[in-house]
């Protein structure tokens, strides 16, 4: 009897917990779509991804995708493309595959992987979209080889991020990461990507962060290593 009593209330915690998961992964995803609704009152998506000059074929990377604000959108621009989105934490990804296969997006390659090692295929990118997180490279001259090494000759490479506005800055923390537009381009040119467009002012929400954009496109492929 006491066997089971113990397997009984073994069922029982182990439904709770897959009703409580299941219940946390719901509200999560209906918190994301909301979050997202807002975001995209000013954080001018479709202006981001018109400045990848995308064709319904195109392959593009998303670095950094989180639960895939971006990832999604551009799935449905390139229909007949592919997009990779990485990003080094799972459990964003994991959201982002639950949306893709909620959404039918068939050509999302989802990978748990550092920027620095990406892992994609040389010379076969289209365009790369680095939005939001430029700014937590360590090592952004290396990331920019690698990702330089994946595009074709021509690829466009977009990078979004913010920077304190000068009104603001008093109130973060000195350790909070930001990135200035100039220290960015400075690193595309560095590695070998043509500047084509600058927007220093390109949104400002009531944060007080000031957004910038560049778009930049990569010259001659990079050698490969031998």
């Amino acid at each position: 009897m006491r066997v089971r009593v113990a397997i009984f209330l073994c069922a029982v915690l182990t439904g709770l917990i897959v009703v409580y998961t299941l219940y946390k992964g719901v509200n999560t995803l209906n918190r994301l779509s909301v979050v997202e609704a807002d975001r995209d009152q000013w954080q001018k998506p479709e202006t981001i991804i018109a400045a990848l000059q995308l064709r319904d074929d195109s392959v593009v990377a998303d670095i950094g995708s989180g639960a895939g604000y971006f990832a999604l959108k551009l799935s449905r621009r390139v229909s007949r493309g592919r997009v990779y989105a990485l990003d080094s934490q799972r459990l964003p990804l994991s959201f982002l595959w639950i949306r893709a296969l909620l959404g039918s997006l068939h050509n999302i390659s989802i990978r748990n992987a550092d920027a620095a090692a990406p892992g994609l295929p040389p010379h076969s990118l289209d365009a790369v979209l680095i939005a939001n997180t430029y700014h937590e490279f360590s090592h952004p001259d290396e990331i920019l080889d690698q990702l330089h090494k994946s595009m074709k000759a021509g690829g466009r490479l977009v990078v979004v991020d913010h920077t304190h506005a000068r009104s603001s800055r008093e109130s973060h923390d000195e350790n909070e990461h930001q990135v200035e537009a100039d220290a960015v381009e400075a690193g595309l040119r560095r590695q070998g990507f043509q500047i084509v467009d600058r927007r220093n002012l390109f949104v400002h929400p009531e944060s007080g962060d000031a957004w910038w954009l560049l778009a930049a496109i990569s010259r001659s492929p990079a050698p490969l290593a031998p």
